[in-house]
């Protein structure tokens, strides 16, 4: 009985927490694994002044938010309008080098042989009308000519001819069809141009001077 109680307080001393000394162990009134509390901070001596900073503080990173935000907008902008160009440039280089076949079928449909057969020249115009509705659909529209006053943005005069029945600088014949691509000159019109007759000079009759208005 004396051997028993004697070993449980031998085991009672042994889980007996020893005190914190110089070498280690747990403060008095803190548990394991606690962090130290944060400093706190010490408040400006001047709150207006320090309130008036965050503000101006703030207001600068906002104006440089909506300056970037413009700039990027712009960039995008600029991005998108490059693309188109690019784009247009590139289907503006395909349709000119398609012009001269489409002048070719033109051609062909207006000078008719009565030797061929009615089949071919339909056939070309069906040809013809294919290849001319995706042009348009592609932004191809052909200029107009004849009937029209003469523009020197539009059309190429190479030649004038004097006709009564027809206006001063109104366009009489088309000789090549010009194109637009999306309101842009993509080939202008060569055409012929009338003028004004010119007033027919008074010739005086020979041997003889003209009246003087004193003496009448």
């Amino acid at each position: 009985m004396m051997y028993n109680r004697t070993h449980m307080d031998n085991e009672k001393e042994a889980i007996t927490p020893s005190p914190a000394g110089p070498g280690g162990g747990v403060e008095e009134g803190k548990l394991p694994g606690d962090t130290p509390p944060l400093p706190v901070a010490e408040l400006p001596t001047d709150l207006a002044a320090a309130l008036e900073k965050l503000r101006a503080e703030r207001d600068a990173l906002y104006d440089r938010l909506l300056r970037k935000q413009a700039e990027l907008e712009n960039f995008r902008k600029r991005a998108q309008r490059e693309k188109d160009d690019f784009l247009q440039h590139a289907a503006a280089e395909l349709i000119r080098a398609l012009l001269p076949t489409l002048d070719g079928f033109e051609r062909a449909l207006q000078h008719r042989n009565a030797d061929v057969p009615d089949q071919f020249f339909q056939g070309i115009t069906l040809i013809h009308k294919e290849l001319m509705d995706v042009l348009t659909r592609a932004g191809l529209t052909p200029i107009e000519t004849v009937g029209k006053t003469f523009d020197p943005h539009l059309h190429q005069a190479v030649e004038t001819v004097e006709a009564g029945e027809h206006r001063d600088q109104e366009i009489v014949e088309e000789l090549q069809r010009g194109y637009k691509l999306r309101q842009r000159l993509l080939r202008p019109a060569i055409v012929k141009v009338a003028v004004a007759p010119r007033a027919a000079a008074t010739s005086t009759p020979s041997g003889g001077a003209e009246p003087r208005d004193d003496l009448k």
